[in-house]
């Protein structure tokens, strides 16, 4: 089979194309074999979550697609629709310039290609243009920049909550500690609704000193813990804010938190903690209007 890193640019109209493809805005490749080596990059897709895409990541629906043939920061490799989904697809390509392949088959075919029934009937597969050191994504922003830094998080439902926050409250950039999981990850993309194709992210090495990166490019540090010697609520943010989200859990390590100004969010009595993605969207939406 072809290798999943191995796309051809425009495949060859096929001569069975419908003439209801014909004034589709791209050209479309019907598949009707779902092992046709074309699509092998769809192939059993949640068993590709387990070991790997080689740099790639799939996307599902009408959001995230719209989200990646117009992303900045990544680029489709080929798109696979269902047949009664083609039109969906045109629109929301709309006139943009398409240099990868769209494959369509019938919802049977697609299924089994997936390996599971597939409702949404539109899937992509793409890869990020650049993956920027974290010095060099702070070094980009302006005089004003409010920066969310995620540590420890391993849940993918709360790495897509929390790029969802992000990209809903204008966060300029999200810095991934080495432990924190892929937000490339097809449930992250998915929770996220495709927020992580447009959010520029980086991840730090794991000898990276972060309060020290963040001092020299000019942020002012402040954590969320449940002893934070401040109220959100009262807390004015700097022009340019690094704010700190840790693990449900064991939260932020000390080391950090002494470098940090600290701040809390106030709960009823013998109750301490939030959902890090919950938590991240009230912080957020403080910081965008404080």
């Amino acid at each position: 089979m072809t290798p999943a890193s191995t796309f051809p640019v425009r495949p060859p109209r096929d001569s069975s194309a419908s003439t209801q493809e014909a004034a589709l805005p791209f050209q479309s490749t019907p598949i009707s074999d779902p092992a046709d080596p074309r699509v092998e990059p769809f192939l059993q897709v949640r068993e590709r979550d387990l070991v790997g895409r080689r740099g790639m990541f799939i996307a599902e629906g009408e959001v995230v697609l719209r989200h990646l043939v117009t992303s900045p920061l990544c680029e489709p490799l080929a798109l696979l629709a269902a047949a009664d989904r083609v039109g969906r697809l045109a629109e929301l390509i709309g006139d943009q310039a398409l240099d990868a392949p769209v494959y369509v088959a019938e919802q049977a075919v697609m299924d089994a290609i997936v390996g599971f029934p597939i409702h949404r009937g539109l899937l992509g597969v793409g890869r990020r243009r650049a993956a920027p050191e974290p010095e060099d994504l702070l070094t980009t922003l302006g005089r004003e920049a409010l920066v969310a830094v995620v540590h420890g998080i391993g849940n993918h439902d709360n790495m897509g909550g929390l790029f969802r926050n992000a990209a809903a409250f204008g966060v300029d950039a999200v810095l991934l500690d080495a432990t924190s999981c892929d937000p490339l990850y097809r449930k992250a993309i998915r929770v996220s609704v495709g927020a992580v194709l447009i959010t520029p992210f980086a991840r730090l090495a794991s000898e990276a000193d972060l309060l020290s990166l963040l001092i020299a490019q000019g942020f002012e540090a402040v954590a969320l813990t449940p002893s934070g010697t401040q109220d959100l609520a009262t807390y004015a943010p700097a022009a340019k804010t690094a704010v700190l989200f840790g693990a449900e859990g064991p939260g932020l390590p000390s080391e950090l938190l002494r470098g940090c100004k600290t701040v809390r969010i106030p709960m009823a009595g013998g109750f301490d903690s939030l959902n890090v993605a919950t938590t991240s969207g009230i912080v957020l939406h403080h910081l965008r209007n404080a």
